[in-house]
């Protein structure tokens, strides 16, 4: 049985809409980047002192791992707040450290502008931790291995993990 199909509408007086000035004239609606200055320095500081002699895949697994723990509800909701929660992280034990190789800190902060502005985290599998083959830290049997990538071992949690 066919269905009988449906008239287009009709619009009396109607005439095309017309654009001013052309596609020259358009502009973005959103000229600010989503992240700030200070979560772009607080990502880039943590993937030049965990991940700077990484090929630019391994700095960008690491970037992912931070960006989805500000994601997860496990840990805190901001950058600079996962990259500084005590005893997450090798480099911010002790004290500040001091970026003294200016070529690696900018290639670093290139991939942190990359994950930042959204590019796809398809690297790790959701991890939520990495540690480097060295160590064998007590909770990495308490969750799923997702990855190998350079010197990083990735993991991720039970949690479920949305997929982008």
């Amino acid at each position: 049985m066919e269905m009988p199909r449906s008239k287009p509408l009709l619009y009396v007086g109607i005439g095309p809409a017309s654009i001013e000035g052309g596609p020259e004239e358009l502009y973005l609606a959103h000229s600010t980047p989503r992240y700030s200055a200070t979560e772009l320095q607080c990502l880039a500081e943590a993937l030049y002192f965990e991940s700077r002699g990484e090929s630019r895949q391994g700095q960008a697994a690491v970037a992912e791992v931070i960006l989805n723990r500000v994601e997860s509800r496990a840990f805190p909701s901001t950058v600079c707040a996962v990259v500084n929660q005590p005893m997450q992280f090798s480099y911010t034990i002790g004290g500040r450290k001091t970026i003294r190789n200016k070529t690696a800190y900018q290639r670093v902060l290139a991939v942190a502008k990359e994950a930042l502005k959204g590019a796809p985290r398809v690297l790790t599998n959701g991890a939520t931790y990495f540690h480097t083959p060295s160590v064998r830290p007590a909770w990495s049997y308490r969750f799923q291995r997702t990855a190998r990538i350079g010197q990083h071992i990735f993991y991720r949690g039970q949690q479920r993990i949305a997929s982008n």
